[in-house]
């Protein structure tokens, strides 16, 4: 082997063991971007730009805090995204599926979806007897759009033999939409699953900011009222990992389940 070839496959070696943490690279990146603003320029209003070492220390003194206002949140989330994925695969595969049910709901669902869901907050908040129920409602309606029309289109996209072969094999319509539409549409309806999950934690962070008595929203929204931005910004930095952390887990959930999508 000569020299070249060798230094080439050194090479390659190299980036093989890079691959996959230029992420990690950029936060890193990011973070001395930050540490060089906060500490090496001359900056106006220097206490509303902490440091890397302030924030972090704000973010371990503020932990119980944070921990419980996770737990509200998703007391919140977890409800109203859940029955969003429930009702938007199953309605969505439906209306997907039976042509004249496509045309009746389709009008609706271009008017309706467009509508961002944050003008429904003060309403939902007024409308409702609690605020837990409102900000659930407002969640649902955030994440249901994603999921049903991802999941309208992966049922539209079946292939026709797939329906002509279920008609053969004597399945009727509800066995053929469990057992052939509603997999086929599994990788669509994960694809809406992810946008409504990000959108579900968009809206629950806005509705925490208009009533909520505690939650990541609040917090944040707190911290802000008293100036206290070391805090505020580690809220912020909080609310990011654990969107971060939950989108990783409905990842990991889809390449699980749809190990043979790739």
């Amino acid at each position: 082997m000569t020299e070249s070839q060798h230094n080439s496959g050194s090479q390659k070696k190299g980036i093989r063991g890079i691959k996959g943490f230029e992420g990690i690279f950029l936060f890193l990146a990011l973070g001395l971007c930050w540490q060089f603003t906060t500490t090496m320029l001359p900056i106006q209003h220097s206490a509303l730009y902490p440091t890397p070492a302030v924030t972090f220390k704000a973010l371990l003194d503020s932990m119980p805090e944070l921990l419980k206002g996770t737990w509200s949140s998703f007391l919140i989330l977890i409800p109203g995204y859940l029955l969003a994925v429930l009702f938007g695969s199953v309605w969505g595969i439906i209306a997907g599926s039976i042509k004249w049910i496509h045309r009746v709901f389709d009008p609706f669902a271009k008017v309706a979806a467009p509508i961002p869901p944050t003008v429904y907050v003060p309403y939902a908040i007024a409308l409702m007897p609690t605020f837990r129920i409102s900000a659930i409602m407002v969640v649902f309606i955030g994440a249901f759009w994603p999921v049903f029309v991802n999941a309208a289109a992966g049922a539209a996209s079946v292939p026709l033999r797939y329906r002509d072969n279920a008609g053969i094999l004597g399945f009727g319509r509800f066995e053929y939409m469990r057992r052939v539409v509603f997999p086929a549409a599994l990788p669509n309806i994960f694809s809406g699953m992810a946008v409504g999950l990000a959108l579900a934690f968009i809206l629950l962070t806005v509705a925490e900011l208009f009533g909520a008595n505690q939650g990541l929203g609040r917090f944040v929204q707190y911290y802000a009222d008293y100036a206290d931005y070391p805090r505020m910004v580690a809220g912020i930095l909080y609310t990011g990992m654990v969107t971060f952390a939950t989108m990783a887990l409905l990842d990991f959930v889809k390449r699980r389940l749809l190990f043979w999508v790739r």
